[in-house]
């Protein structure tokens, strides 16, 4: 049995039950088994991949809160602390019923790479909670936000672990969890990203994820004598990621069709009219349906995936974990689809993954694709740390080049590896070995 195999099978031993984390390492795992593979004589030695996958750090807490009925709730929060090589914990806090232990382990687990393609000096982490902000009052959303922080406190700070947002957690919890901090230490710091513009939030945050997904995209076609301009285009979703998905992509002369939420997708063959989704999204926090109602001549598809049907030259799944499967993938390769770039963590299941390369077709994965919002995230940390804002333009143009430097690094490792179109594998590598030199260098810590 080879260190990866070994490795592999002590993840499935002490993380029983816990699918998508399972997932996640085997991806990582089989794509630097070749990195691996050349010291592993080394690496067995100071059990580099035992330290990798198991969290530096894993926190669980109970977090009780009161309804506006008057009753106690209780929900699980947790943040896990993966790696700190790199700099202070970063990742997002995801706050969904589907979260558990196996959803926070593969989030943080691919944090550690993406973190490292940026270049910035940020480890890898991520939290949440089981709560679901969907249907509750604004005073059931604050007292959740401040029993959750009443706890996380102690395990957060500029210089230890910054969190920011995620699924179900946008400016205003961001807000809300960053009066309690500030309310119980006393102090005004950069303890987390996506805040306010008011209080030390930063330009481009809430487009950074999205822009940063059309940016990479663009490189990627490019490199293959393609380009966005004039391209057909999907984006699944229709938060935060997906909205800046579709503005970018549409400045940039693309024409996206699509936009869902867990009930259904919206296709509109002029192109989304991206005012309307705003307007419902993020003004009224209604559902996607809605969009029929002020643009009738679209179709509302109940209770279907956007990879169902839609025919596109694009992919860009931006919603959940595992939503693009093999049926779907070959679905769309089926009608003419060229290139499949992840917006969202790890939407494309392994096996549609590999079907995806299998064919050749241009696939980029999350962890290089939509490292732009963690980017942003690192740039807001400098701007508090200096007290001082920058101009949205200048913060867009590093974005910008930031995305261009994370394709350069997933090109040249996959081409490293004799495997030049294979970018899974160059993202995996290219942040291993950012990692590996790191640990390294620290003393295999």
């Amino acid at each position: 049995m080879t260190y990866v195999e070994e490795v592999m099978e002590r993840v499935k031993k002490f993380n029983p039950g816990e699918p998508e984390f399972h997932q996640a390492v085997q991806e990582v795992l089989d794509s630097v088994a070749p990195a691996v593979e050349a010291h592993e004589e080394e690496y067995r030695k100071v059990k580099l991949l035992e330290r990798l996958i198991e969290p530096e750090r894993s926190i669980s807490f109970q977090v009780p809160w009161v309804d506006d009925n008057g009753d106690v709730q209780i929900n699980r929060g947790y943040r896990i602390q993966f790696s700190s090589a790199l700099g202070p914990y970063k990742g997002g806090l995801r706050f969904h019923p589907t979260v558990n232990r196996s959803i926070m382990n593969f989030l943080g687990f691919e944090q550690i790479f993406k973190n490292a393609l940026t270049g910035q000096a940020i480890g890898g982490a991520k939290g949440g909670s089981n709560f679901d902000p969907k249907g509750k009052s604004e005073r059931e959303i604050i007292a959740f936000c401040h029993s959750f922080m009443t706890e996380l406190f102690k395990y957060i700070g500029p210089n230890e672990d910054v969190p920011a947002g995620d699924i179900g957690v946008g400016a205003r919890e961001i807000g809300y969890l960053y009066g309690q901090y500030k309310r119980i230490t006393n102090q005004f710091e950069g303890a987390l990203t996506g805040k306010g513009l008011l209080y030390g939030g930063s330009l481009v945050r809430k487009e950074a994820t999205g822009y940063g997904l059309v940016y990479i995209t663009e490189e990627m076609l490019k490199a293959h004598g393609k380009t966005i301009e004039g391209a057909t285009v999907a984006v699944s979703g229709s938060g935060n990621v997906a909205t800046y998905t579709v503005e970018k992509a549409q400045q940039m002369g693309a024409k996206v069709v699509t936009v869902s939420d867990s009930n259904g997708y919206i296709y509109d063959p002029d192109g989304i009219n991206l005012d309307v989704v705003k307007e419902i999204k993020e003004l009224r926090r209604g559902r996607i349906s809605e969009y029929i109602n002020a643009v009738p001549t679209a179709q509302y598809v109940h209770g279907k995936s956007v990879w169902e049907d839609v025919v596109c030259d694009i992919a860009l799944p931006c919603a959940s974990q595992n939503e693009l499967k093999l049926e779907y993938a070959e679905g769309l390769v089926e009608r003419g689809c060229y290139a499949v770039c992840e917006g969202a963590n790890m939407p494309t299941t392994r096996e549609a993954t590999d079907f995806l390369l299998e064919k050749g077709i241009l696939f980029l994965p999350g962890k290089a694709s939509n490292a732009g919002g963690v980017a942003v995230s690192a740039l807001e940390m400098s701007q508090n740390s200096m007290r001082k804002r920058r101009s949205f333009e200048d913060v867009d143009s590093e974005l910008h080049e930031i995305m261009k430097d994370i394709w350069e690094q997933v090109r040249s490792a996959a081409a490293d590896y004799g495997q030049p179109c294979n970018y899974v594998m160059g993202a995996n590598i290219a942040g291993f070995r950012k990692v590996v030199k790191a640990m390294r260098e620290q003393g295999w810590v």
